[in-house]
């Protein structure tokens, strides 16, 4: 498997879209303009593809110079769909599907891709938009387990859960206002477990429409943990009810 690849120029971005290329994200000058930049945009918005407006120093650095307003950078994964991910899972097992609402450091999302793997979690859901991209440095946090674990997209996140929920998954959150620990949430089935971002958490519209809302005990001054920490806890939590309990 290769590191991601950056691409330059707007007309080479079109065509690789049309090309049907795992995009991981599409970086646009803020102050671009024209009928192609415009093409471009549109496009993205129609194919659901992360798009970020940065200054023109950004794509300097991304492209030394040569990028015309558009930098997109190919994803060294291939993104599944939930839908048959879930098709393709044997009902009778415990499986553990991970959704991250907002999680956008990308080292935190390695580690968390990393420890994902060791625990078997089945798959990694993310949003299109608000999230990390699978580039080097997310890989590498990963220890490789980006290769090795499946990774869907969704338009969001609570959408994913109300999925979930139809395929007969419980879905928990990880919630610092939540009145029960995880050590008290059964979490000894086939569960989805939701991380927010460590700024604002988990997004208020999902903790509305999830089964269990649990929180790790914090005995010390500082208010939360990392989220790839908090992850891990969790995850290793959900390992031990369901092969001692």
């Amino acid at each position: 498997m290769k590191a991601p690849q950056n691409i330059f120029g707007i007309r080479a971005i079109i065509e690789a879209i049309e090309a049907d290329k795992e995009i991981a994200k599409v970086y646009l000058l803020k102050t671009g303009d024209g009928v192609l930049f415009q093409e471009l945009k549109k496009l993205c918005t129609a194919r659901n593809i992360a798009t970020s407006f940065v200054p023109v120093e950004k794509l300097d650095h991304m492209a030394n110079g040569n990028h015309q307003g558009a930098v997109a950078t190919i994803s060294p994964v291939s993104f599944h769909d939930l839908e048959e991910l879930l098709e393709s899972l044997d009902p009778d097992d415990k499986n553990v599907i991970l959704l991250l609402d907002g999680v956008t450091d990308v080292r935190n999302f390695g580690a968390i891709l990393r420890t994902a793997e060791c625990t078997g979690v089945k798959a990694v859901v993310i949003p299109e938009n608000g999230s990390a991209p699978v580039n080097a440095a997310t890989i590498k946090t990963s220890a490789g387990a980006a290769f090795n674990i499946t990774i869907c997209k969704v338009n969001h996140i609570k959408d994913a859960v109300y999925v979930l929920q139809s395929y007969g998954i419980a879905t928990a959150a990880a919630d610092e206002k939540a009145e029960k620990l995880v050590y008290e949430t059964n979490l000894n089935k086939s569960i989805a477990i939701i991380m927010g971002s460590e700024e604002r958490g988990v997004n208020p519209s999902t903790l509305k429409v999830v089964d269990h809302h649990f929180k790790l005990p914090i005995r010390g001054s500082i208010a939360s943990l990392n989220v790839s920490v908090a992850c891990g806890a969790i995850l290793y939590e959900v390992v031990r009810q369901q092969t001692y309990s």
